[in-house]
């Protein structure tokens, strides 16, 4: 079967081309590391099917990083390459296309963006391209549609390019001759949204536009995340299953191991998603209806903020202050997703290029960053005793992310690679693309995390039911109660944060605690393991060794800042 290979520099359009070609729903997005992991589809030309393989993008076939490595070593295997170009940034994108050009594999150019270079000025002669270089140049917009015909149609046109072999400055060389001849660009005002572009990325500006972005997203996302449980997911569990379940747990006896381990304890004769434990009552209302409202909420809004072409600017605006705890800009994803919640923030770590920083962000997610219903109850519980309690737990987990961040960067070998990024123009995202990405990213959350989940609550009932957990609550009990000043009441509550933060909380409360213990008890909560559906995407994400040290940074720091609140409140 013929392979046709997408290729062409970050954030030109391609991944919107291989969906238009295959109608696979994939991700297109403005950040790097959503295709590092190659996408294929089929078409069919001319009656014969052939395979269109999305390949990672690149500026170069001399390797710089991980995806640039990968993308050189699928030409190998290609038989025809579309190279898909950005006709706004002609020049930059050149420089791949004369190294594809001394491959001698059949190539055609896909010249995408077509549509925006007449709003930005700049005016192309096709013909002229298309005779310096001596293969098929076709116009097209990913985005609407154009040109997607006449490409495919030109696909069987495709012929090895006649190149000579250049070398790196004259490759440069060549392009800047071909921009003289090819391309004109007229003078024109900037327009609102091109101020508001440059405005985005200076220091002074970015920062008061980023803190109004943020603000208003986290303000979007809580309210969908919270309608979609309060109006969908709770009414669907409370009216449809819990009375199944409930049939169930009657034909079952209403007690016994079986009993507990499928459907959960009762809790005052009823069944609680939260608190009973079962694999069919909080093993699935734990992915389902707790953790699948703001997975849809938060990448709803991060698709639209990725398809503006926001983010890039917010990871160049904050790329200085995020590399002195080791990690470049990008990683404020997956710390602004923690905020949501854990689950997609650990998996949005894929993103970081390196072992060693995706290492730091998932720990330090995982310790300093609460999730929004932990938020919720830090809120409720905390804020009772008044305001300046809450500033105090959220000021302590601030200062533990940038401590503990500093502490890994300088332990942990390695470095953090440059942030080296091409920052697209604000877009109008076309709702269809959105769509598909969050329903992509949703399929990818249902299909990874939700059987390990079941799998890992299960196996939590179990001990539960063995009573190991009330072993090990017997034995920690004097460290709780000596090192961190809690009642012993709390033990328990502190063995169920790895089920559910906020219940967690919620039982805190139960117990007779002061301003100061439940201060110290929200942040040990927040601090020491996540939920049981974080430490499974965590163990998957990381491996058992990176995993164990993990697991370790976040007990040895939950102690030592609750030991310390302990002494000095």
């Amino acid at each position: 079967m013929i392979k046709i290979l997408l290729m062409g520099n970050p954030n030109v359009g391609k991944s919107v081309i291989f969906s238009r070609l295959t109608g696979v729903r994939v991700v297109a997005s403005n950040y790097p590391g959503t295709t590092v992991s190659y996408t294929s589809g089929f078409m069919k030309i001319d009656g014969r099917q052939v395979e269109i393989i999305d390949v990672p993008g690149t500026y170069t076939l001399e390797p710089t990083c991980e995806a640039e490595k990968i993308a050189s070593e699928m030409l190998k295997t290609g038989d025809i390459v579309i190279n898909v170009v950005d006709a706004t940034n002609l020049e930059r994108n050149l420089y791949l296309t004369l190294q594809l050009m001394e491959m001698k594999i059949p190539m055609i150019i896909a010249l995408n963006m077509w549509d925006d270079t007449k709003h930005r000025g700049v005016d192309i002669n096709l013909e002229e391209l298309r005779k310096i270089l001596g293969i098929p140049v076709i116009p097209t917009s990913g985005l609407t549609g154009q040109g997607i015909k006449e490409l495919v149609t030109n696909i069987p046109e495709a012929v090895p390019p006649s190149s000579p072999t250049r070398s790196r400055n004259e490759r440069w060389a060549f392009v800047g001759n071909i921009i003289d001849r090819v391309q004109q660009i007229s003078h024109r005002h900037h327009r609102w949204f091109e101020r508001l572009e440059d405005a985005s990325v200076k220091p002074r500006t970015g920062i008061v536009i980023a803190a109004a972005v943020l603000v208003c997203s986290f303000m979007v996302i809580r309210f969908i995340g919270e309608s979609l449980i309060s109006y969908l997911f709770d009414p669907i569990f409370n009216s449809l299953w819990l009375p199944a379940l409930m049939k169930l747990s009657a034909f079952m006896g209403n007690s016994g191991l079986l009993h507990d381990v499928i459907v959960g304890k009762l809790i005052n004769g009823e069944i609680n998603f939260v608190e009973s434990f079962g694999l069919l009552s909080s093993g699935l209302y734990v992915p389902f209806g707790m953790v699948l409202p703001y997975i849809i909420s938060f990448y709803l809004i991060l698709g639209i903020l990725e398809d503006i072409g926001y983010l890039p600017r917010l990871a160049v605006l904050l790329d200085t202050t995020m590399h002195k705890i080791g990690l470049h800009g990008f990683a404020i994803i997956p710390t602004l997703l923690g905020l949501g919640c854990n689950v997609p923030a650990v998996m949005a770590t894929r993103v970081l290029e390196s072992k060693r920083e995706r290492f730091i962000a998932a720990t330090l997610v995982c310790i300093a960053i609460p999730c929004a219903s932990a938020q919720a109850m830090i809120f409720g519980l905390v804020g009772k005793y008044g305001g300046q309690h809450v500033a105090i737990v959220y000021v302590t987990l601030f200062l533990v992310w940038i401590i503990l961040g500093v502490l890994l960067n300088r332990l942990l070998k390695g470095f953090s690679p440059e942030l080296l990024i091409e920052i697209p123009p604000y877009r109008v995202p076309p709702w269809g693309t959105i769509i598909q990405k969050l329903w992509g990213r949703i399929r990818g959350f249902l299909i990874e995390a939700v059987p390990i989940i079941l799998a890992a609550v299960l196996v939590i009932n179990i001990l539960f039911v063995f009573g190991i957990f009330d072993y090990i609550a017997g034995f920690t009990a004097p460290v709780i109660k000596g090192v961190l000043g809690l009642p012993e009441e709390s033990v328990t509550a502190i063995i169920i944060g790895l089920l559910r933060k906020d219940a967690a909380l919620g039982m805190l409360a139960l117990s007779p605690m002061t301003a100061k213990q439940m201060v110290v008890g929200s942040v040990v909560l927040t601090m020491s393991f996540p939920c049981v559906a974080t430490i499974i995407v965590l163990f998957r994400e990381l491996g058992l060794k990176d995993f164990m040290k993990s697991t370790a940074i976040m007990l040895t720091s939950a102690l030592a800042v609750g030991g310390i609140l302990n002494v000095i409140l």
